[in-house]
């Protein structure tokens, strides 16, 4: 069949992509990105043969990604892609199922009821709690704040589903100085003013200070931060949900990254009281390194969140237990639970313990080697994250260029109290020391010539 041989042409293009993934430049160079302009032809007017379409996909395609799933890619907290996840994204592709109920996929609901249960285990939190699979951390800490929302609504005596959110009483919503732009973009999104936000001041890590927090009520959202994106710094959780519980304040941690701490002994102290939070948010293609898009929204109260995203209507089926969409904004959607399944039925408890402590020893390594060549290295490095300063803005930003240019590997920019600062990320289950040792030398190659340029 011609559709066999056209998958068959996507598997060897994809196989060949992957082999040449580890000496890849990280970012496309300036001839490949010429050929994109290529892309840019009028609308078609007839058909085309698949396998042409392909081809040119493939030919121009390849080469102007960005090597993000590889191992020298630190600009952003990005993951790679396991094996075991690609392969299992391939099969959910061809399954093409629509993961909004068990009766439109079994094997979508399934996957996504043991993957979640699994999280909740590896993760340390209550077990009861609902699990909703959704594209990232963003649209998780959305749903996080609408779960809050209604609940606080209701004590309130407002009933937000039929009333609307004009006119409703206040809800005093609390962060962080640091707080991250997903968090405030989320509360956005729920309807929340960001000139009506409280912000707690930050130390030198960006952690709120917990003394200087405000009175707490029942009508309080407190949004904490699981892992700063600049230092890797997370707030002082366990203490701040002591006050909350007491004033029956809702509590909401944005972990993007940083809730992966709490899978690793060495690292679980970091983030100590997460499991008394009302939710929380976190990416599955961060740290657990499977395919896009795929974050987790988790809900200490099921009800809380199944009410702030209910509908109903006469052609839905009934459900003696939830289904998938009781606890995500969207209907449908793809089956992302498949990869997640795959991921931790792959790596095991001690697998995904390795993963998260092995890019944290990498970051400690990459700031090492940047410290002795001289260089000023601002954070406490906690966990992934790295910054570091190689002299005034001008100069750091021109380095950072410089960096990103050679294609060794990528790194991006920053301002951290301040400062101007590059920022380095270590997230992919790809990075090997080797890739950490060629990386800082090429780096602390390109500064060092800035320098001396400069004098």
């Amino acid at each position: 069949m011609k559709e066999n041989k056209l998958l068959e042409q996507a598997k060897e293009y994809a196989v060949k992509y992957l082999l040449e993934l580890p000496e890849k430049r990280v970012f496309p160079d300036e001839a490949a990105l010429k050929e994109l302009e290529k892309l840019s032809v009028p609308l078609p007017g007839s058909s085309t043969d698949p396998e042409k379409v392909l081809e040119v996909l493939n030919t121009i395609g390849s080469r102007n990604t960005v090597a993000s799933n590889g191992g020298r890619y630190f600009g952003f907290v990005f993951g790679g892609t396991l094996p075991v996840t690609l392969a299992a994204n391939w099969l959910a592709s061809a399954w093409d199922q629509n993961a909004v109920f068990k009766l439109s996929s079994p094997i979508a609901a399934q996957t996504e009821k043991i993957a979640g249960k699994w999280l909740l285990d590896l993760l340390k939190l209550p077990a009861d709690s609902a699990v909703g699979f959704v594209t990232g951390t963003t649209m998780a800490n959305f749903c996080g704040v609408l779960a809050a929302r209604q609940l606080i609504y209701e004590r309130l005596g407002w009933n937000s589903k039929a009333h609307g959110i004009n006119g409703a009483p206040p809800i005093r919503i609390i962060v962080g100085e640091e707080v991250h732009a997903s968090m405030l973009r989320a509360l956005i999104l729920a309807g929340f003013g960001l000139e009506n936000l409280v912000k707690v001041p930050t130390d030198d890590q960006g952690r709120i200070i917990a003394a200087k927090m405000p009175e707490l009520d029942a009508s309080t959202l407190v949004c904490l931060q699981a892992g700063n994106v600049n230092t890797g710094a997370i707030d002082p959780i366990k203490e701040i949900c002591q006050l909350a519980r007491e004033k029956r304040a809702w509590v909401h941690i944005d972990g993007a990254f940083g809730l992966w701490a709490a899978v690793s002994p060495m690292k679980s102290h970091l983030i100590e009281g997460c499991g008394l939070a009302d939710s929380w948010a976190i990416d599955l293609h961060k740290w657990l390194n499977v395919p896009y898009d795929s974050g987790l929204v988790i809900c200490k109260d099921p009800k809380a969140l199944q009410n702030a995203l209910a509908v109903s209507a006469a052609y839905l089926p009934d459900s003696v237990e939830p289904d998938p969409y009781f606890y995500t904004p969207e209907m449908s959607r793809r089956a992302r639970g498949v990869e997640t399944w795959a991921a931790i039925y792959s790596l095991g408890q001690k697998g995904v313990i390795e993963l998260i402590e092995r890019c944290c020893g990498y970051a400690e390594l990459f700031a090492s080697d940047l410290k002795k060549a001289g260089f000023r290295v601002l954070n406490d490095v906690v966990l992934n994250q790295v910054l570091v300063s190689f002299g005034d803005a001008a100069l750091t930003n021109r380095i950072i260029k410089k960096i990103q240019e050679d294609g060794t590997c990528w790194c991006g920019g920053t301002i951290w109290k301040g400062t101007t600062a590059m920022r380095i990320s270590v997230s992919s289950w790809m990075t090997t020391k080797k890739d950490i040792q060629r990386s800082a030398a090429s780096i602390i190659k390109i500064a060092n010539e800035e320098i001396a340029a400069k004098k």
